[in-house]
Parts: C-alpha cells; sequence; structure tokens
C-alpha cells in the first residue's frame, strides 16, 4: 500500500484541507494516510476527523496515527510538512517581545525580519531529523514543504539531499484577490509570477490578450486615497512597478521603507498591523476551542477540494497527467538568471510522473531582482548560520536584513541576537 505522511498532522484544519482534497482523488483510493505529531491530543483529533470525512466521501483510503515518526515516515511515496516548532508559547511570543525591547517592531515573523530568522534557527534542527530519517525509511519520496520560512527550510532540504518542493498559498490566490480588489473581471486571465516566496512578482497578466497592469495601476491609485487592507503593496507596486504575490502586512516588514520609528506616521498611512501574528495566534486558539468539537465529531463532516497544490501534485505524480503549480525549488542552472544560483526561488513548474520540472524564466527587471536579493541576503547567511552553528552569521544574517539594518545599529543588533539565543534556550542547538 502506497503512503502519505503527514507531519504536524495536528494541525487539524489543514490537514482537512490537504487531506480532505487527497481523498476526493480518484488515484488515490489504495493509500493509507499516515499521521503523526508530538501534541497526541490534536493528533487523535486529526485521525477522527479524517475518518469522519473518510465515510461522508465514500473514500477507501487508510487513516493511520502513528506515536513513532520513522514508523509514520517508513516507504511513504510522499511526505507532507507542516509542523510550527516552538509554538505560539513560547517561541511567536519571543520572537515579538524581546525585539521590541529595542523599538524593533514587527508584523508576522514568520519569513525574515529577527523573528523569521529566529524561528529559521529552531525549526532547521527538526528538519534535519526529518531528513535523517527519510533517508533511511524513504529515500524515493517527495517532501511537499508548506512550513515557513519557506525558502531556507526548503534550502536545508534540498542540501540534505531530499526531493523537495516548498509551496506556498500566495501564488494561486494572487491575481484572483488583486482583480476582485479593483473590481475587475477575474475569467479568462492568464499571468505570470517569479521570484522568491512571500516577495515573487506578477510579472505578467493579461485578459483576453489585453495587458491588464495599465487598468490595475489606475485603479489602484485610486483606492490608494482612502484606507484599504492592501496599501503596502500598492505602494510598492507603484514605485517599482509590480504587483507583489504575499500580503502588505507581510511586505511591510521585508522592506526597509515601511515600519521606521523615525517615520511613525507610516503605520496610519499605509495601514500597517503591528503585532498582527501573535493576534491572530491568539484568536485561531480561541476559535478552535469553540470549533473543535463540530469539527473533530461531526459523523457528517464533508469537504469540497481546495486549491492547495498538495493534492494536485501526488495526483499529477501517480496518473501522470501534468499540472502546473508555482513551486519553491533550488535556482539551479539559473531559473531565474540575475538572482544567486543557491537561492530557493519561486517558478513556474511542471508537474507529472517523471517529478517536477521548474521552468527557466530569467532576468527579472532589476530592480525586482534586486529586492529578491536583499532578502536572499539573509536567508543564504541563515543557512551558514545553521550549518556551521556559528552566532558570527546569525549576527550577519541580521545585519544584511532590510528592516532590521535599518532601524538599528550592529552593536544593538549583536545585542538583540545574544538576547533571543539567551531567550531560546533549548529551542535552538549550541552556538559558538
Amino acid at each position: 500500500m502506497s503512503k502519505i505522511t503527514f507531519l504536524g498532522a495536528g494541525s487539524t484544519v489543514f490537514a482537512k484541507n490537504v487531506l480532505g482534497d487527497c481523498m476526493t482523488v480518484d488515484a488515490l483510493q489504495d493509500f493509507e494516510f499516515a499521521l503523526f505529531d508530538i501534541n497526541e491530543e490534536r493528533l487523535q483529533d486529526s485521525e477522527m476527523m479524517l475518518n469522519n470525512l473518510k465515510k461522508s466521501l465514500n473514500a477507501t483510503v487508510t487513516v493511520k496515527a502513528y506515536q513513532d515518526r520513522k514508523e509514520a515516515l517508513r516507504g511513504a511515496k510522499y511526505v507532507i510538512n507542516a509542523i510550527q516548532v516552538g509554538g505560539y508559547d513560547p517561541a511567536t511570543i519571543t520572537d515579538f517581545e524581546i525585539p521590541k525591547k529595542y523599538g524593533l517592531r514587527q508584523t508576522i515573523a514568520d519569513t525574515l525580519g529577527i523573528g523569521g530568522i529566529f524561528r529559521n534557527l529552531r525549526t532547521i534542527p527538526v528538519m534535519q531529523e526529518f531528513a535523517r530519517d527519510i533517508k533511511e525509511v524513504c529515500p524515493d519520496a517527495w517532501f511537499l514543504n508548506y512550513t515557513n520560512p519557506m525558502a531556507v527550510l526548503t534550502n536545508i532540504m534540498l542540501k540534505e539531499g531530499i526531493k523537495t518542493v516548498g509551496l506556498c498559498h500566495s501564488v494561486q490566490v494572487c491575481t484572483r484577490e488583486l482583480l476582485e480588489s479593483l473590481e475587475m473581471p477575474t475569467d479568462d486571465v492568464q499571468w505570470k509570477i517569479a521570484g522568491i516566496n512571500h516577495m515573487a512578482w506578477l510579472l505578467e497578466i493579461t485578459r483576453h490578450g489585453e495587458d491588464l497592469y495599465p487598468e490595475i495601476k489606475k485603479r489602484a491609485k485610486e483606492k490608494q486615497k482612502e484606507k484599504h487592507d492592501d496599501m503596502v503593496r500598492f505602494e510598492l507596486m507603484d514605485k517599482f512597478g509590480y504587483y507583489i504575490t504575499e500580503s502588505s502586512e507581510h511586505n511591510a516588514e521585508y522592506h526597509p521603507y515601511f515600519i521606521k520609528s523615525q517615520y511613525p506616521e507610516l503605520i496610519e498611512r499605509f495601514n500597517i498591523p503591528l503585532d498582527e501574528y501573535p493576534r491572530r495566534c491568539v484568536n485561531q486558539i480561541e476559535d478552535w476551542k469553540k470549533m473543535r468539537d463540530d469539527l473533530v465529531n461531526d459523523q457528517n463532516l464533508t469537504h469540497e477540494r481546495s486549491r492547495e497544490y498538495g493534492s494536485y501534485i501526488i495526483e499529477a505524480m501517480e496518473t501522470d497527467k501534468p499540472f502546473k503549480i508555482g513551486g519553491n525549488v533550488l535556482n539551479t542552472g539559473r531559473l531565474i538568471s540575475n538572482l544567486p544560483e543557491n537561492a530557493v526561488v519561486e517558478v513556474p513548474c511542471l508537474v507529472d510522473a517523471s517529478g517536477i520540472a521548474p521552468t527557466y524564466v530569467g532576468d527579472l527587471p532589476e530592480q525586482l531582482a534586486a529586492l529578491n536579493r536583499t532578502n536572499i541576503n539573509t536567508q543564504l547567511l541563515t543557512v551558514e548560520a545553521a550549518l556551521t552553528r556559528k552566532k558570527e552569521k546569525i549576527y550577519q544574517a541580521a545585519m544584511l536584513d532590510p528592516h532590521t539594518s535599518a532601524e538599528l545599529s550592529m552593536d544593538d543588533i549583536i545585542s538583540l541576537c545574544d538576547d533571543l539565543i539567551e531567550a531560546h534556550g533549548d529551542w535552538l542547538p549550541a552556538y559558538e
């Protein structure tokens, strides 16, 4: 029996989306869905939920929860990763509260910035454990990574020799949400997106052969006259010429232009939600308490296939029916020719029975490549820090971060990193 293993299966809602999607695929009905999570209660919740869903959908898959990670992985053909190391308390709280003492504010802190760096540093050792297990018990498995920080963690798994693709939600929804926000038609739209995760660029967008960018920019300028939730991205499009895939709250902290102690009025002007991610975490915890019984114990629970790439990738590999995704892959052969070859880039990829084939993009417009490189600098130094276990590499990664370096002196950045290393304690390995 073929196996799909879900690491972090205690993320019950996300497990419903991805594995619920897989239950609707005819080619996957003989698969075992192997569930693993370090939180046994949440693991049991997901197992019960998926078995209820299996009955409602008349699926013939096997759902099995495992206490032993290596056994969950043994013989897997596909591994889906959706873990969060350290959780909201203590890790996310630490990522936000200690930088605040230095006057460094953040919105999401799960990708770049000082919070993203330390989220990487505590997650990478766990990913390396996954890689060791995979090489031992399922060396040919495809690793579908949904865990942030996407670029660095995908890079680490590829360095470990694991067949890996990083998957994000933002590519699928970017064009539709943009057009809907500007009250423009969304049917028959063609688009091309490439860059890096959370900072990929809508390079082309047409409808019936007509370039939509002039009308998009015209409507966006008008919309900027009133408060809305996408002001940062519209400002970046105005100044750099192209729309970006990930949300304004994310991009506010990927650049040095928006969250500035010397210009506090920018927070109001661009409607930037500081401390947004901790608020979301608290709300999700409260929402889960309310929805748990309905989701876990609902005998009539049902599901419609979502836009998540996971099930479509597995179906394409199993049936050899090609499917196109926006995937995070190593920039081997300079898929994006003006970005570093050792970086992970987000580009169109073709999926079929032979695996995942990234497409060649060529040069990005130079201003876009330049913005990407500012983030890649920190990503690559974070990889070095994790692999060498040297504190100086952590400091260098932070000093190269656009937002952190725009706000703090080098001495303060080093002091902040030391405080975060101490506060993380056993969540991090020892650094010299």
